[in-house]
């Protein structure tokens, strides 16, 4: 026996309430059994989220675990005289930081991390508008069936340029839609449309088929008024007339509902089906008349194409008689021409576009227009001219030479 030992007493077993033995034993027994209790409560999380969907995982591992361990944080006791409602609440503890309300997508950015990834963005846009006009329609559809994500992040860019014009062409062409609606359909200054009246609009390059969308809500409301108008007196603009009209939307990535992926020198329509086809600012291939001439196959006789383009893809050729600098897009006339159509109107009221409107002649306006440049020896020419055309297509694509690409100045 030690000097210290009493008869009786297992120092070893037995536990002595010396010093406050007793109680640290007691904490370390408690927190262990809390740190375990926390690792099953994860394990059965965990095991039960493997049959949930993925995107609930994360937060429901997290938030179950946190709620069973506050069930064991025994609640503050009140004071004398003082009410549950007037305890503040603590401040978030280190489980609760894993209780995300929102994800970290939605969170608010700072004015400097906003301007960044406004910077990031802005650079994403002009490099993949960069490959769209300096490539192959064909090799554009490639490129975006293999990364759809490009046409989002594109026309993402793009609506944030349309907000600096001062005006978006496309509508001006659903303005100039609305107000030619005040005249019969094929009577001068109306609408052109098939032989049953009805009007047919191919959207080429058609983005977000927004277009479609406006055209399609003001027939609607004009077809309404003009039944409301029938059985009555008709007013000074002649009888109310409803519009038959059908848009059909084409780009390279499906974005809603209303388009038809398709490459457009190519589209599933069938001949002479349209009489309207509008290219607005999407000539951007570097075989863009291939559009025009796939245009030129699926309007009608009289259809009518319309086609916007910003004024700096424009290449000013100087005339050699004159020594001044022709029209702003006069050679863009001039080789449609020779596909075949008939130049209309040419505006250039806008500083930024340039817009053009051109109709495929009927067979009767070809014969009579053949028959006038034969009598004048001319028809020789212009077939020579059309020749030379193909020619230097087949040599240099027209989008190196006809229209600059619109590249976005690098920042």
């Amino acid at each position: 026996m030690s000097l210290f030992e009493v008869k009786g007493w297992n120092l070893k077993a037995d536990k002595v309430a010396v010093g406050g033995t007793d109680k640290v034993e007691n904490k370390k027994s408690k927190k262990k059994e809390k740190k375990e209790k926390k690792r099953k409560l994860e394990q059965e999380a965990k095991a039960n989220a493997e049959d949930e969907p993925e995107e609930e995982k994360p937060k429901k591992q997290k938030v179950d675990s946190v709620k069973e361990l506050k069930k064991d944080v025994p609640e503050k006791k009140l004071k004398k005289g003082e009410k549950q409602e007037d305890i503040k609440p603590a401040e978030p503890s280190h489980e609760d930081q894993f209780i995300t309300k929102e994800p970290a997508s939605e969170r608010k950015l700072t004015p400097l991390q906003q301007k960044m990834m406004a910077k990031l963005s802005g650079s994403r846009f002009r490099w993949i508008n960069e490959q769209l006009y300096t490539t192959t329609s064909d090799n554009a559809l490639k490129l975006v069936k293999e990364q759809p994500a490009l046409f989002d992040e594109y026309h993402e860019g793009f609506r944030s340029q349309v907000q600096l014009w001062p005006e978006n062409p496309v509508d001006v062409f659903v303005d100039q839609f609305k107000a030619r609606t005040t005249k019969p359909v094929n009577a001068p200054g109306g609408l052109p449309g098939l032989p049953d009246k009805s009007i047919v609009i191919a959207d080429m390059g058609c983005g977000e088929a927004q277009l479609a969308l406006d055209i399609q809500n003001f027939v609607k409301q004009h077809n309404q008024k003009s039944q409301k108008k029938k059985g009555k007196f008709h007013d000074r603009n002649g009888p109310a007339r409803t519009l038959k009209v059908e848009t059909h939307s084409f780009d390279l990535k499906k974005a809603n509902n209303r388009i038809t992926v398709a490459d457009i020198k190519n589209v599933p329509m069938e001949d002479e089906l349209c009489s309207i086809v509008v290219f607005c600012l999407a000539l951007m291939g570097t075989n863009f008349l291939d559009f025009v001439e796939e245009a030129y196959r699926i309007l009608a006789p009289n259809g009518e194409l319309w086609i916007a383009e910003i004024k700096s893809r424009f290449t000013e050729l100087t005339n050699a008689k004159t020594r001044v600098a022709d029209d702003v897009g006069s050679e863009f006339v001039e080789s449609l021409k020779l596909l075949g159509f008939f130049h209309k109107k040419t505006d250039n009221d806008n500083k930024m576009f340039t817009r053009f409107e051109f109709f495929k002649p009927s067979k009767e306006i070809i014969e009579q227009r053949k028959a006038k440049l034969e009598k004048k020896k001319r028809f020789i020419e212009q077939e020579t001219k059309k020749e030379e055309l193909d020619q230097k297509r087949k040599e240099k694509a027209e989008g190196e030479w006809l229209l600059k690409p619109c590249i976005y100045k690098r920042r």
